[in-house]
């Protein structure tokens, strides 16, 4: 009896010490899907994905239970196109603690419209680093999309704690990118599919131009929201460090992706954590913000 305790004792142990990034929960929703397909299809894949992100060893970091990564995933079904394929939109959130307190900040609010997969139910949801396109590229569409937003959302997190600390993690997703499943109806992985595609997101992470976004993130959490605690006027110096950096990278590169990737989820932080600030400061912020962040500038003018 003592053997077998202490057996399991050292592999409860073991897999504590070597446990798994992400704490995700997946929801598929596939309301709009016709009754001809069976909606259990979508169960069985929500419970495969949720499996396939927290079962899946992501870095080579060893994480404790509470270090793990909190983050959502919504696939929305939006059309069934026949023969198991289908067009959906993904959303991705991801929350980053802040340091001393309870909050958990918004470190990736995205939505991916360009989501065309093909499954049967039970077929095995796989994914080959080695081999991103798999053996079916409409098979294979789904999980390497997936596995390039967790790569982005480990890189942001990362970044956040150490001056780019993500830059491998970007480099796995623009590996992603380059070597992604590739069909007449995938979209979303090449330069010219939209104003707004996986490959613009990654660019913005690793082209040298956009240099300067990683500092943002290291300074917008690191040195902005975890001083907060200890020096809330230290803390709004960090923020304004943050969204002065991705003020140069706009100058120089007008409009790119990037920028509104960071901002999406954060208005409200923002406007909260500037509000009490001195008045320089707070005239600072709203001008700043008011240009970078158009769709949440009447959010902004509250920082009179």
């Amino acid at each position: 009896m003592k053997k077998s305790l202490l057996l399991f004792l050292l592999v409860f142990g073991f897999q504590l010490l070597f446990a798994q990034e992400m704490q995700a929960r997946f929801s598929v929703l596939a309301n709009r899907v016709s009754t001809q397909v069976d909606k259990k299809t979508f169960q069985t894949l929500q419970t495969a994905l949720t499996n396939f992100i927290n079962n899946r060893k992501w870095t080579t970091d060893n994480y404790q239970q509470q270090e793990k990564i909190k983050c959502n995933f919504l696939l929305s079904i939006d059309q069934d196109l026949g023969q198991n394929i289908f067009k959906a939109t993904l959303t991705v959130q991801a929350a980053r603690p802040v340091y001393n307190s309870t909050y958990e900040s918004p470190i990736i609010n995205f939505q991916d419209a360009d989501v065309i997969f093909k499954y049967i139910e039970f077929q095995p949801v796989e994914f080959n680093e080695n081999r991103v396109q798999g053996s079916d590229p409409l098979s294979g569409n789904l999980t390497a999309i997936v596995a390039y937003y967790i790569n982005i959302i480990l890189g942001m997190d990362y970044d956040s704690f150490a001056p780019k600390g993500g830059d491998a993690y970007f480099q796995k997703a623009q590996y992603i990118v380059n070597n992604a499943p590739e069909s007449s109806q995938i979209t979303g992985w090449k330069a010219f599919d939209g104003l707004r595609n996986r490959f613009k997101l990654i660019e913005g992470l690793v082209d040298i131009r956009y240099n300067l976004v990683h500092d943002a993130v290291y300074s917008y959490y690191r040195n902005g929201l975890d001083q907060f605690y200890d020096n809330e006027s230290k803390g709004r110096t960090g923020l304004l460090k943050a969204i002065s950096y991705l003020n140069t990278i706009n100058t120089e590169n007008p409009g790119a992706m990037v920028i509104q990737f960071f901002f999406q989820g954060k208005s409200n932080e923002l406007v909260k954590a500037f509000s009490k600030g001195e008045q320089n400061v707070k005239v600072q912020a709203r001008e700043i913000l008011t240009r970078l962040d158009l769709s949440n500038s009447n959010a902004y003018k509250e920082l009179k």
